[in-house]
């Protein structure tokens, strides 16, 4: 073999060595890329959450307040229930009822509908409340609150559903609503609203 055949065969051999060099390097960054889109969509997209559900505030469209020594109130409002879905996919719900109670005795209920909250949104439902105090029983504590000038009442519900991703991936969640409403009496606006 002559020194220039030998000088090709070595400058081929090189030349070999870094097109494999390339193609592995691809292969591995092929790889890192497809391990980290993996992990993206298990850690984000996959991440499957109980999507928040609320009573916002509301005006009160009617409001009859007893006295301290005869302790009663009817009231209505339109209440806004909001279903906040974080998900990556839509929320599909079953219906469900609130209840309005003041000092664990119900005092009124709303229906939510069956529905769906999409993904990454709020679905807004509003529904008619008529609360009446006459079921409550006479040792509530209605008098002394009402001598304060304020109705404190809690609105609870569950809301079941199945959250989808990808129209094929499906994971039951349940929210649950749990929320204290303070009622002004004199100005018979809602002085304070926190939901848990």
């Amino acid at each position: 073999m002559s020194k220039d055949n030998e000088s090709l065969h070595y400058m081929d051999e090189e030349a070999k060595r870094k097109k494999r060099m390339k193609w592995t390097i691809g292969i591995i960054a092929f790889v890192i890329l497809q391990v980290v889109q993996a992990l993206f969509f298990v850690l984000v997209i996959m991440k499957f959450k109980s999507p928040k559900f609320r009573v916002g505030e509301f005006d009160i469209q009617t409001l009859n307040v007893g006295t301290q020594a005869s302790p009663s109130f009817d009231m209505s409002f339109v209440a806004p229930i909001r279903v906040k879905n974080t998900n990556w996919g839509p929320f599909k719900y079953d219906a469900s009822t609130v209840s309005f109670t003041y000092g664990g005795a119900q005092v009124g209920q709303a229906i939510i509908p069956k529905s769906k909250a999409n993904f990454k949104s709020t679905k807004k439902i509003d529904v008619h409340v008529t609360l009446s105090s006459s079921n409550l029983p006479s040792a509530s504590n209605l008098g002394n609150e009402l001598s304060s000038g304020i109705i404190t009442l809690n609105s609870q519900s569950e809301l079941k559903g199945k959250v989808t991703v990808m129209f094929m991936f499906k994971k039951t969640k349940t929210s649950q609503m749990n929320c204290t409403i303070v009622i002004n009496t004199a100005t018979k606006v809602v002085q304070s609203l926190t939901c848990k």
